[in-house]
């Protein structure tokens, strides 16, 4: 599994062939997305989920982002020190990914190695992203169910309703809940729900749980939460309308990266700095530009 997922991040040249034989045996695994500021929990929480899970004899992955330096280009992957006393249990896999600078909490590589893990006979795969501040919602087009964690103290009711990573979760969790601001916070992210996008009956509504996850307070509260949501997704078809989407996501995203491919490979490479050249000087504007390109592409 781990020489597999390195291929995936090293885009190795065998990756094609390795995920052609991989994808007729997957689908079977239960995605959790749990993503959240930095210092909210969320490792500490993933490996209290993680001692449940193993208590009912699931075998659990774990892929855990950690942010990549923008200077060295290094990442301190730390996840797994905060989940030592599962590191020797041979039904869990952890592994720590740096995301490379991408943008949206998560390695550009996840979404290939959930696949792996999948294959392997995972029932539950948690991804815990990279600490995200308010627009960095990939999790939500990876995960089939996402849990957001907010931490008493941590920003004012103003920065709760405009963040737009509150807008992504079906499970919302208020961690560090042993602090005298907890009720607020919960208080604050129940208006906030109020405030959103009206459900229709039978839609599914987020519930707020309070945890100490350095305890396992609220722990199974949560994960009985997460059953519920995984019944529901299944029950109304959403479950299979989100891995659709996620689907045509990747397929997409991977045809968008081997154009860029292809772009470099023009004749003597200048076509791209040609054009680039022309919109600089204004002789050519940006859209005509791109037509342009676009039927180079086309032609080779």
């Amino acid at each position: 599994m781990a020489r597999l997922i390195s291929l995936i991040e090293n885009a190795s040249p065998l990756l094609r062939d390795v995920m052609a034989q991989l994808a007729p045996l997957t689908g079977r695994a239960r995605l959790i997305g749990l993503t959240g500021a930095p210092g909210v929990g969320k490792s500490t929480l993933t490996s209290a989920l993680l001692a449940v899970y193993r208590k009912a004899g699931d075998r659990v992955g774990v892929l855990a982002v950690d942010p990549s330096s923008p200077f060295s280009g290094g990442a301190l992957l730390g996840d797994r020190v905060r989940m030592q006393e599962h590191a020797t249990d041979p039904e869990v896999f952890i592994r720590s990914m740096a995301n490379r600078g991408r943008l949206g909490g998560l390695s550009w590589a996840t979404s290939q190695a959930l696949r792996v893990l999948d294959v392997a006979g995972c029932d539950v795969i948690m991804i815990e992203t990279v600490g995200v501040g308010q627009a960095e919602v990939e999790i939500a087009s990876t995960a089939d169910t996402t849990v957001v964690l907010v931490a008493p103290g941590m920003g004012d009711g103003v920065q709760t309703a405009k963040a737009g990573v509150l807008e992504i979760g079906d499970i919302y969790v208020v961690n560090k809940a042993d602090r005298d601001e907890a009720q607020a916070t919960a208080r604050e992210l129940n208006q906030m729900l109020a405030l959103g996008q009206r459900r229709q009956p039978g839609d599914w509504r987020p519930p707020i749980i309070k945890t100490v996850a350095s305890r396992g307070d609220g722990v199974p509260e949560l994960v009985d939460a997460l059953a519920k949501h995984g019944n529901w997704l299944a029950d109304t078809g959403t479950l299979a309308r989100r891995r659709r989407a996620r689907a045509r996501d990747e397929v997409a995203g991977i045809a968008l990266a081997g154009l860029r491919e292809r772009m470099g490979d023009l004749p003597g490479e200048t076509q791209l700095d040609a054009l680039a050249d022309r919109v600089a000087a204004g002789e050519l504007d940006p859209y005509t530009a791109a037509d342009q390109l676009s039927a180079g592409l086309t032609q080779t």
